[in-house]
């Protein structure tokens, strides 16, 4: 069998009672850290609180070279963890169904989202948000700026009156991490979009101390934000009562709420 586990969205306690049980009861646990990462938390602190070796796979080994995660998950109890929740990234669904292809029984045990979590902490409403985006750091996508297609995805939500989730770019190169700001993506699209357009930064959802900041995208640009991971909401118009909890929650300004709250 191969159960997808979530970690959920911190450290190594953000787990469900369920995902936890799984991992301790399998016979290998793999892992991949490339499409999101747990800030809070470790690969030595993962092993030593589920008491298991954990196997990371790159890219190429998930999603061109799966053979090994099912060849084991074939003849013994497998699980494959990821940050976040289990089935966000197509490459998971990807992994899932070439395991169903060869006859191999799966499951999932799911984790909270960065959605979810993003909509809780500043709430905004989970159903009134549109197609999110991700948003690169130029040498991710070898051009200079913001994409088009991130620009798109925005315009496009708000003119459907729909809030936007920006994922921030992480970039591992030779071993090094570095982790988009809240700041530096709302500074790109300042520049390239919109300086005057509402925005909020969540920093380290999940963790003990998280940090929520409503403003304009150049105010926002110039804040420190503290640790990753981070991420940027573009509000479409507000409701009376997401307006309310961005002040209280984000503390967001009375004229920029104004500017954007639907009575």
């Amino acid at each position: 069998m191969l159960t997808f586990v979530g970690l959920g969205l911190y450290d190594e306690r953000s787990i469900t009672l369920a995902g936890r049980d799984a991992v301790r009861a399998a016979d290998r646990v793999f892992a991949e850290f490339y499409t999101s990462q747990l800030a809070g938390t470790t690969r030595s602190d993962l092993e030593s609180f589920h008491d298991v070796d954990i196997e990371i796979r790159d890219r190429v080994g998930i999603e061109q070279q799966p053979e090994p995660i099912l060849d084991a998950a074939s003849e013994s109890e497998v699980v494959f963890l990821t940050a976040g929740d289990t089935m966000i990234s197509t490459t998971h669904v990807d992994l899932r169904l070439r395991a169903e292809e060869r006859g191999i029984e799966t499951r999932v045990i799911h984790g909270t989202t960065a959605q979810t979590a993003a909509s809780s902490l500043t709430g905004l409403q989970n159903y009134r948000f549109g197609k999110a985006t991700t948003l690169p750091f130029e040498r991710s996508h070898g051009a200079e700026g913001v994409p088009d297609s991130v620009i798109e995805t925005i315009e496009a939500n708000r003119e459907r009156d729909l809030h936007t989730l920006v994922f921030l770019d992480i970039s591992i190169d030779d071993d090094r991490e570095d982790f988009m700001t809240g700041a530096t993506a709302a500074g790109m699209l300042a520049d390239q979009w919109r300086t005057d357009a509402l925005g909020a930064v969540v920093a380290r959802a999940g963790s003990p101390d998280p940090v929520v900041k409503a403003d304009r995208l150049d105010a926002l640009s110039t804040e420190d934000f503290g640790d990753p991971l981070h991420l940027l909401l573009v509000p479409g118009s507000l409701h009376h009562i997401e307006r309310d909890a961005l002040a209280a929650l984000a503390d967001a300004p009375g004229d920029v709420l104004a500017e954007n709250t639907v009575e």
